[in-house]
């Protein structure tokens, strides 16, 4: 497209400056419905962009569960305890936590597209590394900068899709997003469990690096800027490292307006400085520090459950690496179809409550629309997990258990798409730092869990380990609580200051 005719950014209120213009913009304008007034981008296209940054997403999980099956035979050819090497799981889920919040602080001043392409390079590296790594302190250093590479990558899709959404139709494409990262929940062990029993567990990491390498040139050419202040609702032609080489959306906006007049920066949201510490203060936001806390403690019993899977089921059943491997299928699938379902349901209850308030999006009880049905998946989660830890203490058949990960996974991926959902419509100009905090929050508790996790099962017996973390979850309902009946008013509170902020 000619620099020298870029098209306009579509606006709620269209300005008319030359009389002689004719009316067909007004009618434009007038037909235009609100999703088409915040973003060019169509229904098909929006999903597309889902879908790219849904699978740039997948590669935190991937790394993560591609991994598992190979503990024992790591620990094996290192020399190192199984412990150890549980350790590694431990320092990738630290780095997990800490590195979106550098990245999502840059991915919301400096664009998507370039911190995108950065996270994937830094992430193919380390992975030829692992692949060619001869000791233990190698392998734990590296899988901290594989981490830094790979898990930046939820909260920059989660920043797209704040970019291009409305909040009416946020639930359903975050739900998306949310179940296509969780594609290697299911499939990451079975390729993992394969390639450790066959090639060896180097082939994991060589397999992914051939991966990342791939999708990160595929990236490069078909991601569009999508940071508003750089390229607005998409319509704003942009320039240098944020220019990608097919350009068709802007073609097709053209095609569908051309009567669009040329854009100006002056347009354009404001532009920000880059701000490390945004996460943190979203992290500790009144408005949003129980929600995160909530969803800190229910991932947390998740990935435990996860992290300790592989040895439970090696010594209770005898499994093999393959075998093993498939039985984390229930869980994933589980995952999937928790985020799919949860991401209708919200939006069905936006669209619900929208129509008491007449679209009037700033008096909506943003708690109450978002965190109502959290009681259903806590409760399916609390159950499962206590059923998960006596059926494996019992030895029960192994049916029983992997049944029981189907619907931890389906409640602890409910309840992490619809915080994901509701942090977005809080921090609608930071969501990448707003998802990087509660990236943060729920990674370093997350990995102190997995840590514990086994020496907590030994110490007191599967069934009342498990029995103890299903208490745990209970407590934490108290949090939700009162979030909902106080959450309205704290969001009064914070827009009342804004607007004295603004005056002053």
């Amino acid at each position: 497209m000619s620099d020298n005719n870029p098209p306009a950014p579509i606006v709620k209120e269209f300005e008319i400056g030359n009389e002689s213009r004719n009316d067909s913009r007004k009618e434009l304008a007038a037909e235009a419905n609100d999703e088409q007034l915040f973003s060019i981008y169509s229904n098909n296209e929006k999903m597309c962009l889902i879908i790219i940054v849904s699978v740039a997403a997948s590669f935190s999980g991937f790394a993560s569960n591609i991994y598992y099956p190979s503990l024992p035979k790591i620990a094996t050819d290192l020399s190192v305890s199984v412990e150890l090497v549980n350790l590694t799981i431990t320092s990738y889920m630290i780095f997990q936590g800490l590195a979106p919040t550098f990245w999502g602080a840059l991915a919301d001043v400096k664009g998507r597209r370039i911190t995108f392409i950065c996270t994937f390079l830094i992430f193919f590296a380390a992975c030829v590394t692992l692949a060619n790594t001869r000791n233990y302190g190698t392998l734990v250093g590296v899988r901290c900068l594989q981490s830094a590479g790979s898990a930046s990558s939820i909260a920059l899709g989660a920043g797209v899709i704040g970019d291009i959404t409305t909040r009416s139709e946020r639930g359903g494409y975050m739900g998306i997003f949310q179940a296509g990262l969780l594609v290697p929940v299911a499939v990451g062990p079975i390729i993992g469990g394969v390639l450790a029993e066959s090639l060896g567990w180097r082939s994991v990491f060589w397999f992914l690096a051939i991966y990342s390498g791939i999708f990160v040139t595929f990236l490069a050419l078909t991601l569009p800027e999508t940071l508003r202040s750089i390229a607005g609702n998409g319509s704003f032609s942009v320039h240098g490292v944020w220019k990608f080489p097919l350009e068709i959306y802007q073609r097709r906006y053209l095609k569908r307006n051309p009567s669009e007049s040329i854009q100006t920066e002056s347009r354009l949201p404001p532009k920000k400085s880059i701000d490390i510490w945004a996460s943190l203060k979203a992290l500790f936001d009144k408005r949003a520090r129980l929600v995160i806390a909530f969803l800190a403690l229910y991932y947390t019993v998740w990935q435990m459950t996860i992290t300790v899977l592989s040895t439970l089921l090696e010594s209770t059943y005898r499994l093999d690496e393959t075998q093993v491997g498939l039985a984390f299928i229930a869980n994933g699938v589980g995952s999937m179809l928790g985020s799919l379902t949860t991401g209708k349901l919200l939006d069905k209850d936006y669209t619900a409550m929208s129509a008491k308030y007449e679209g009037k999006e700033d008096e909506m009880p943003l708690d109450q629309v978002r965190l109502r049905l959290m009681w259903i998946w806590s409760t399916l989660q609390i159950c499962s997990v206590l059923l998960f830890g006596w059926t494996l203490d019992k030895h029960i058949h192994i049916a029983v258990p992997t049944i029981c990960t189907f619907f931890t996974g389906w409640a602890a991926m409910a309840i992490q798409s619809t915080v994901s959902t509701y942090m977005v419509d809080l921090f609608p100009n930071g969501s990448a730092s707003a998802s990087a905090a509660v990236n943060l929050a729920r990674c370093l508790l997350g990995a102190g869990g997995s840590a514990a996790a086994m020496p907590i099962l030994d110490s007191i017996g599967i069934g009342w380990g498990f029995t103890m973390l299903s208490a745990i979850l209970c407590a934490a309902l108290v949090l939700i609580i009162v979030q909902v009946r106080f959450g309205r008013k704290w969001c009064s509170q914070y827009r009342e200051n804004e607007t004295q902020s603004a005056e002053g």
